[in-house]
């Protein structure tokens, strides 16, 4: 079993966390024509924009009830009631998110309250779902407030039933925060391999994959999973629960719907990808496709071909559970060793890793434990350059935020084929910075001064310019 080992210091230095409200918010971004509102202040919510903006390089809904100071100490109900009656009338969303932040829990906010009074106050705007969760961003990270954002959705978008596979041929998804937009393709792509179809929630590839659109402007998500798919979620063969996060929010959905699911810590690797296919094979009751097959054989290839570098390989990971869970079986399972890790908070997936160690801390802990181990690979989010650059060893970026890299955000890593490309990134990596020996140079080297003395020589006598 895996020691975790416990932060020990008052301070983060160079954090590796991001705060729950985060990742409500981004889970809230995956449902079509909807829009997150944070009740907190407006730095909380601008901070929380440039970090999706860098991220995702592109225009993102996020809307806030703006306490100031006075609200902040006497009440700041009425911001709340305000906001969504605003957003209602100017936006006419599908979907609110109300996610809180960390000062407005430390208020005492009641945001179920405050929803409840808003419903009796405006009943003209009953069509309009308003989701609430408490995200408190000094506890739990971008992972936990995702997974908390998805049980409050199917809380209240999920209706109770007992109509299990009257829709033959659709299986829900519940995708992870580790998940990336490409990742969402990858995997509807697979299912769909099948002769199935997918009801993802949330979709962040058809929200956040970066399209184009003819309008210049939308305050809401530009796509996303729609609120009628998620009602029908009960009618549905299958669960496939993508994540170790979300056990509570696939415990609720299959308390309300009575559908089955079936369960993976991750998409990583070929053990994980090889049980993916055959549950699918069996919910679908088909052969695994020609197509499937291939790509697994040539994850296979990339496994021999690259096992030279990646062989005894030492690598430090940072980054949230459930990629770090990922990311561990992946390089294991291609001959590398985690010598360290760090991941933001505790969860029960870490202690099944093939790792001696997981600090939870920051990425000062990190650059530490790689330090005494030798690593000689870092993976982590674009926050480890300096990291990397201090230990000088190369850096794989994965997780959240990615901000210095062109289309980093939308790179898949779940599946066959992702994985074969994972592997020979990380190969080239190995190769661009193996340092071999100075190969020893003879004095009579065709560049040395001996060796341009004798060839002058020769050269003269040959002209007959010096007597034998």
């Amino acid at each position: 079993m895996t020691e975790i080992i416990k932060r020990s210091k008052a301070l983060s230095v160079n954090p590796l966390k991001a705060s729950s409200t985060l990742g409500a918010s981004l889970a809230f971004l995956g449902l079509r024509r909807a829009i997150p509102m944070m009740h907190g202040s407006q730095g909380c919510t601008a901070f929380g924009k440039v970090f999706f903006v860098r991220h995702f390089r592109e225009p993102i809904p996020l809307q806030t009830t703006a306490m100031d100071h006075v609200a902040t100490v006497m009440s700041a109900d009425e911001n709340v009631i305000e906001g969504l009656r605003t957003l209602c009338e100017k936006s006419n969303p599908d979907v609110i998110g109300l996610p809180t932040t960390g000062l407005s829990e430390t208020q005492g906010s009641d945001v179920l309250r405050l929803v409840r009074d808003f419903r009796t106050q405006c009943p003209q705007f009953d069509h309009i779902a308003i989701v609430p969760v408490s995200t408190p961003d000094f506890t739990g990270s971008l992972e936990t407030g995702f997974a908390q954002a998805l049980e409050a959705i199917i809380d209240v978008l999920v209706p109770v039933s007992s109509c299990v596979g009257r829709r033959r041929r659709q299986v829900n998804v519940l995708a992870s925060a580790a998940l990336t937009p490409g990742d969402a393709e990858v995997i509807r792509e697979w299912i769909e391999a099948f002769g199935l179809r997918a009801v993802m929630l949330p979709d962040i590839g058809d929200s956040l994959d970066g399209h184009l659109i003819e309008a210049e402007h939308t305050p809401l998500t530009l796509g996303g999973t729609p609120r009628d798919e998620i009602a029908s979620m009960g009618e549905s063969i299958g669960t496939l629960v993508i994540g170790a996060s979300l056990s509570r929010a696939a415990d609720a959905l299959r308390t309300r719907t009575g559908v089955p699911d079936y369960r993976f810590d991750h998409l990583m690797g070929l053990d994980a990808c090889d049980l993916f296919t055959e549950t699918l094979a069996e919910l679908a009751g088909v052969a695994v496709p020609a197509k499937i097959e291939r790509q697994r054989a040539q994850l296979q290839d990339a496994m021999v071909d690259s096992h030279f570098m990646t062989g005894f390989l030492r690598v430090a990971i940072a980054a949230e559970p459930d990629l770090l869970a990922g990311m561990s079986v992946l390089l294991t399972g291609c001959g590398a060793e985690v010598v360290a890790a760090a991941s933001p908070i505790s969860a029960e997936v870490l202690k099944r890793l093939p790792i001696a160690q997981v600090h939870i801390g920051d990425l000062q802990d990190l650059e530490l434990a790689a330090k005494s181990q030798f690593a000689q690979l870092l993976i982590g989010s674009s926050h480890a350059v300096q990291s990397a650059q201090r230990l000088e060893i190369p850096l794989l970026r994965a997780g959240f935020p990615l901000y210095d890299r062109l289309g980093d955000f939308a790179r898949p890593w779940v599946g066959y084929r992702a994985a074969r490309q994972a592997l020979f990134d990380i190969a080239n990596l190995v190769l661009e910075h193996h340092h071999d020996t100075p190969a020893y140079r003879s004095v009579f080297w065709s560049g040395g001064p001996r060796e341009r003395e004798v060839s002058s020589l020769a050269a003269q006598a040959h002209a007959g310019l010096v007597r034998h």
